[in-house]
């Protein structure tokens, strides 16, 4: 049977996706809100990390403990991101709960309290965020990866940094919050059991009394590929190297995934199997892809010592190129299975279908429906693969390290 997809679009600009999924007693949704990391202002670097935690410190009235009580009271697991364009906030519950929960989150983008006694809390947990990278040298290195392969703004760290994160004040704060929540931006994503017109009447009621606001541009900065180093002293070296990859819009962007399954789709795969397994080279290696509306990349972390870091960087960057030269009819099966038990799995989880919802409509207009992305993944051939590797070859890298000395890089 056919995924069905509902949507939405208000007069004021707010968009509603809604895909129904009968054989559950839960909802999920998602709220994309126009204040990602890429849209601050300058010298506000890890703004939304502090606003995604104060506008939860009380709204629509309720002082914060009051708001945490009814949220918990509804049973919600909410949890909440930042990204470069959005700050997410997803919530699953009981579907019975949907309408009341719905509400409370309005209350929480439209009248926080902002209550200034709150503020340094959010900015304390924020700078523990990012604090906690040093006990997390893989995540600190991707995040390191990113900001020197995308060019400012779009590479800036959710996570912010230690200098602005200090200097930022609720004041700023509120003007950022001002600015940004925007609704004809905003995007609303739900998933399981819900009813679609009665959920439209009550978010078109919600947030009518907002008016659109001015759609934010960001000014792309140039950026070149680049190998950069972080010194730390240590018994572990920390490699993270990209290379550019089509998005998500593009007519290649299936064989884009496939190629990276094989490289690192496995136990079986390239990486895993040449790095790891042959040579001993690491205790971890893989491969993803990774991706903005505007470019993306195909990312890969390996922690290996000091001593097999070179020869580890070196065996990556030559499976990378090699991939170019041929995959086999097995690797090509194998790496479609892994995409299509990925998509198997996020099929049964709402929270998954409404978080894909809102980034496919942000990302392409329109939401992809399991048996659309089912049918291009199948579609998917070794030729096809390989022509497109030959019009995108893997042969330019930005890289980063972080250990006791330095690496020769491509």
């Amino acid at each position: 049977m056919t995924e069905k997809i509902d949507i939405q679009k208000f007069a004021n600009g707010m968009v509603v996706l809604g895909i129904p999924m009968r054989q559950v007693q839960s909802a999920a949704f998602d709220f994309l809100l126009p204040a990602g990391a890429s849209l601050m202002p300058e010298d506000c670097c890890g703004a939304p990390a502090v606003i995604e935690d104060w506008i939860f410190r009380g709204a629509g009235g309720k002082t914060s403990r009051e708001l945490t009580d009814l949220l918990d009271g509804l049973g919600i697991h909410r949890n909440s991101s930042i990204e470069s364009k959005h700050i997410a906030l997803s919530a699953v519950l009981e579907a019975e709960n949907l309408t009341r929960a719905i509400e409370l989150y309005a209350d929480i983008i439209q009248k926080p309290a902002l209550d200034e006694s709150q503020f340094e809390y959010s900015r304390q947990l924020a700078l523990q965020g990012l604090a906690s990278l040093e006990d997390d040298p893989m995540h600190k290195t991707m995040l390191l990866l990113r900001q020197h392969f995308y060019p400012d703004p779009l590479g800036r760290s959710p996570l912010g940094n230690q200098k602005d994160l200090q200097n930022l004040t609720a004041q700023m704060s509120k003007q950022i919050i001002s600015e940004n929540f925007n609704v004809s931006e905003i995007i609303f994503a739900v998933a399981g059991k819900y009813d679609f017109p009665k959920l439209c009447s009550l978010l078109e009621k919600l947030f009518a009394g907002q008016k659109p606001g001015e759609s934010k541009d960001i000014n792309i900065k140039t950026q070149s590929l680049a190998y950069n180093y972080l010194r730390h002293e240590g018994a572990q070296v920390h490699i993270g190297l990209m290379t550019p990859a089509v998005t998500p819009q593009n007519i290649d962007y299936y064989n884009a995934r496939v190629a990276v399954a094989v490289l690192s789709g496995g136990m079986s795969s390239r990486l895993f199997t040449e790095v790891r397994e042959k040579r001993g080279l690491c205790y971890a290696v893989g491969a993803s892809y990774h991706s903005f509306k505007e470019m993306a990349g195909i990312g890969c972390y390996a922690g290996t010592t000091p001593d097999k870091a070179q020869q580890t960087y070196d065996v990556i960057i030559a499976e990378f190129k090699r991939l170019a030269e041929g995959i086999s009819d097995d690797e090509l099966k194998r790496a479609k299975i892994g995409l299509e038990s990925s998509l198997i799995m996020q099929s049964e989880s709402t929270i998954s279908r409404a978080q894909a919802a809102a980034m496919d409509f942000y990302m392409l207009g329109k939401v992809r429906t399991l048996d659309e992305i089912k049918q291009q993944i199948e579609k998917i051939t070794v030729k096809s693969v390989l022509d497109f590797l030959k019009k995108n070859p893997f042969d330019k890298f930005c890289s980063v390290t972080i250990g006791p000395s330095e690496i020769k890089t491509v």
